[in-house]
């Protein structure tokens, strides 16, 4: 079976619609994970942009800028991994566990005329296999806060201002660093590769404590863990071997997200540092809706739509290996219900689906077509 997305990959692919639960179980949770990080759709990835960051134009990433210094601090390295996840062409061999399976993975990242060419394929259980081909990166941090003071001399990077802003790379990792605790251990191995560890922990300890293991050559990601708040693992994600990571030597140019005027609701609520992500609004099928909204590791997708447009679920908060599902029903004269999938405990899942409101006018529209 093969499946082409044409979008860009969130932190769920296989979950983005419910009607794809069962199979999601089946194939494994473990098998998006690896083709989500290892090919560099670094959860809602930004793009990576290093000059022409106005937001109504194209940016362009020079591969060629990717130099031997190797990164010094955690915000420096989380810069260097983005980057070096949309310049690197490779071929590699993963395990993927989680509570619900275990998985070996061959996978494939090319990167052809400025196009990433990404292909996953299960070695174990059914034949299945998810290609994608698209450009880089979305512009999902038009801004990032401040980093750490200790990461504002970083070699090699010049103070941000507004009339020299920090490069899009950069963005995301300042606002990786404003969610989340970031520490780093450089001596560490992976794959038979000398590697650095990351950990992040949350600041506000709602989510999950993230662990990342960088190749030190390359900075491209080897290895992901996921802990729950009481240091339990809940997902691993690990290349067992990286076959020669060749550098594209060329730019790779990155395209502005369409917008359109998005569908009639909004949440109320979101936790610190999350953001809608753009270009991530869309007409799943007829009467479905989602938006997408990440801190830049953590992601949730938001779906409103009408209760018989998928399978019913109950309503609450549902378990499943390191995802949760929230489902909060709205009976009235034109019933609706939100559904929210993320790898955020289930409580922070829950208070977001149930935030979500319709906006007034499509309210009034709903009641005038209503019964009298």
């Amino acid at each position: 079976m093969r499946r082409t997305p044409r979008n860009s990959f969130s932190a769920v692919p296989e979950a983005l619609t419910c009607r794809s639960l069962p199979s999601r179980r089946r194939s494994g949770r473990g098998a998006a994970l690896g083709l989500l990080i290892v090919c560099g759709a670094l959860i809602a990835a930004p793009a990576a942009a290093e000059d022409a960051d106005d937001p109504t134009g194209e940016a362009t990433l020079r591969c060629e800028a990717l130099d031997d210094n190797r990164p010094q601090t955690p915000v420096a390295w989380l810069t260097e991994s983005l980057q070096a996840s949309h310049c690197y062409s490779f071929q590699a061999r993963a395990v993927a566990i989680d509570a619900l399976n275990v998985r070996t993975l061959a996978l494939s990242h090319r990167i052809q005329d400025g196009v990433r060419q990404q292909v996953i394929q299960h070695l174990d259980g059914p034949s299945v296999n998810v290609e994608r081909h698209a450009r880089a990166g979305l512009w999902g941090w038009p801004g990032g806060r401040p980093a750490p003071a200790d990461d504002a001399s970083s070699p090699g990077e010049g103070a941000d201002s507004a009339d020299n802003p920090a490069p899009m790379p950069r963005r995301w990792a300042e606002h990786v660093a404003s969610v989340y605790d970031i520490t780093l251990d450089a001596d560490k191995r992976v794959a038979g590769r000398d590697a650095v560890a990351l950990t992040f922990t949350p600041k506000s300890g709602d989510r999950y404590r993230h662990q990342w293991w960088l190749d030190r050559d390359t900075g491209l990601l080897l290895k992901h863990v996921l802990r729950d708040n009481d240091d339990a693992i809940l997902e691993t994600f690990q290349i067992t071997r990286l076959k020669t990571p060749k550098r594209y030597t060329r730019d790779v140019t990155v395209a502005p997200p369409q917008r359109d005027e998005g569908p009639d609701w909004q949440t109320g609520w979101l936790p610190e540092g999350m953001v809608e992500q753009p270009d991530t609004v869309k007409e799943e099928h007829e009467g479905r809706t989602r938006r997408l909204y990440s801190d830049g590791l953590s992601t949730v997708s938001v779906f409103v739509e009408a209760p018989a447009a998928t399978t019913a679920l109950a309503t609450g908060v549902h378990r499943l290996g390191a995802s949760a599902i929230a489902v909060e029903r709205h009976d009235t004269a034109d019933s609706w219900q939100v559904i929210a999938i993320g790898e955020v405990p289930p409580k922070l899942l829950g208070r977001i689906a149930r935030s979500v409101t319709r906006t007034e006018a499509d309210t009034e529209s709903s009641d005038a077509d209503g019964p009298a």
